[in-house]
Order: C-alpha cells, then sequence, then structure tokens
C-alpha cells in the first residue's frame, strides 16, 4: 500500500466523481482506476458502489477514510516536526557529557551558543561513560562531551580544552607545602583510583602505562566528585583536574612536574550517522571558538 494510493483514494472520496478527482490530481482516469481497484484488493473489500460510471463512497470506504486522513495527518505533523526538530535556528540538540563537566564547562558552551541562536534548545543527558556512550550508541543523542580517550576510529572528534592534571592531596599529608611535585614520589602512597565509568579513567590509564612507578590504589570511586571527597576526608591521594566541583575543602592541588600530564575534552559523534543541521550548526560553533583545538581525524 502507497502513499500515492491513499492520496487517490481521499480524492476520489471527497469528489465522488473519477474524472473531477482525476483532473485534480492531473492524472488519466485509466490510472486513477486501477489506483483505487488496486487499493481495495489490498485492504480485502469495495470501498465504493458502482452503478454504471458513477462511483459513490460506501459505509467501508467512509470507515477507511477517516483512518486514512488520521493517518496522513499523522505522517503530516511527523515531517514537520522533524523540519522544527531538527532546524539549526530552532531545533533541538541533543547533548550528553561527563557529570563532571556540568558544573561549568557544558553551562558555558550552552549559555554562549544561546545567545548567538536563542531559539535552539538543548535536550541534556549527564552521567558516567557508560551510561553517556550508551545514549550516543542508541542514537538518544547527537553529540557527546567526553574524553579524548574514548574516541576511536568509529567516531569523529573535535577538541574543547585540554586542562592540566594536578596531584590532589588532603591538607593534612606532607606533600600539602609543597609547590609542585613528581609523581614518582606517590609510590605507596594511598591512591583514590576511579572505576571504568569514570570518564578520566581511561586518560589516566594511558598515562600512567608510561611510568616506572606503582600505585598503592585503595579505592576505585564512581566519579570524580566521590574522589574529591575521599582525598578531602583525608583518606588518599589522586590525580584530578582542577575543576568546579571538585573544589572542596581540605585539598590541595600541586602541579606535576612531568610532562604530558593533561586531560583532553572534546565533542565526539558517529563517523556513519546521520548529523542534524541543529546539531552540526553547535558543532560548528564549538570549531570556530576553539580553531586551534579542531581535530577532524580521529586520535590515536
Amino acid at each position: 500500500m502507497e502513499l500515492t494510493q491513499l492520496e487517490y483514494f481521499l480524492t476520489v472520496v471527497r469528489h465522488q466523481h473519477l474524472t473531477k478527482a482525476a483532473e485534480e490530481l492531473r492524472v488519466t482516469q485509466s490510472a486513477l482506476s486501477y489506483a483505487i481497484s488496486k487499493l481495495e484488493s489490498e485492504v480485502g473489500i469495495p470501498l465504493f458502489d458502482r452503478t454504471g460510471r458513477n462511483i459513490r463512497v460506501n459505509a467501508y470506504g467512509l470507515m477507511f477514510a477517516k483512518r486514512v486522513e488520521q493517518g496522513l495527518m499523522e505522517l503530516k505533523s511527523g515531517i514537520h516536526e522533524i523540519a522544527a526538530y531538527t532546524n539549526p535556528d530552532t531545533g533541538i540538540v541533543n547533548l550528553s557529557y561527563l557529570n563532571i563537566l556540568g558544573a561549568e564547562q557544558v553551562p558555558r558552551l550552552i549559555k554562549r551558543y544561546q545567545l548567538k541562536r536563542p531559539g535552539i534548545r538543548f535536550e541534556l543527558t549527564q552521567g558516567n561513560y557508560d551510561v553517556i556512550n550508551a545514549h550516543l550508541e542508541r542514537g538518544y543523542s547527537d553529540l557527546m562531551i567526553t574524553s579524548k580517550e574514548a574516541a576511536d576510529d568509529q567516531y569523529e572528534w573535535t577538541s574543547i580544552d585540554t586542562v592540566p592534571l594536578y596531584l590532589a592531596v588532603p591538607d593534612s599529608h606532607p606533600f600539602a607545602s609543597r609547590g609542585s611535585i613528581s609523581l614518582r614520589e606517590i609510590t605507596g602512597e594511598p591512591f583514590i583510583g576511579m572505576n571504568k565509568n569514570c570518564g578520566l579513567k581511561r586518560t589516566l590509564a594511558a598515562r600512567f602505562e608510561n611510568t616506572d612507578f606503582e600505585l598503592n590504589a585503595l579505592y576505585d570511586a564512581e566519579d570524580l566528585i566521590t574522589v574529591a571527597g575521599f582525598i578531602s576526608a583525608g583518606l588518599g591521594l589522586s590525580v584530578l583536574p582542577r575543576m568546579t566541583g571538585l573544589l572542596l575543602e581540605g585539598i590541595s592541588w600541586l602541579p606535576i612536574e612531568e610532562k604530558g600530564w593533561m586531560w583532553e575534552i572534546g565533542l565526539k559523534w558517529r563517523r556513519d550517522r546521520y548529523l542534524p543541521p541543529a546539531a552540526r550548526g553547535f558543532l560548528d560553533f564549538i570549531r570556530s571558538c576553539y580553531p586551534e583545538q579542531v581535530k577532524t581525524v580521529p586520535p590515536a
């Protein structure tokens, strides 16, 4: 059953006349008659009563016409809804991001973009890496803000920011008075780690993999805020970005002397999936704001 057949059917119902319906539709009367007959065959029952050249919709045809009208109206509404949803000036951007980025980075980006395009709305999903990645994979999110190490050759990547990592220690720790520190000195210290769902986990794992010191991991926390909480309570130390949401009382932040201890965050999206105009507009905005950060090739 085709949409064209249904539109032809409703036109004949409205005119109760094949010739007039054919003129409106700009098709031959024979083509219209064939389309109606084919539709009746697919439905399994006559929808019109025919007397000579005259045609009149019957009770079954009226019943069916009511449903067809409702169905076509729903389809048209769906088309209009999609157009409004994806419009680069008035549409919706489906964005997921790591928990810690909701304290400062994401709100600032959204605020800046809405000053430029006030008609755009955002549907947001916040969570640990597994939650937001599942959202992206299922198509519920168009874009995802996460760590660079979370991207691979299935994705495109555009960097937003690179922030330094610090050794965060309790104020009561002997290291707290230091101006900087080498991570070799933390061997044997109680370390607050992160489980695999934490967005920073992959970055730290990649950095620690190339070092010659060992960690004494006591706990693996679910998120960075919990890590900061454990440090503030004096239960251990860890490596964290000095970001809003983690600046708890009782924590000292020491610059790391070794090079390369940075956390890169950015936008990630599926390279094999359609990116709607509203989401594409936000992506272009990010690229224009951080032109020196832009990388469109997948990270190694």
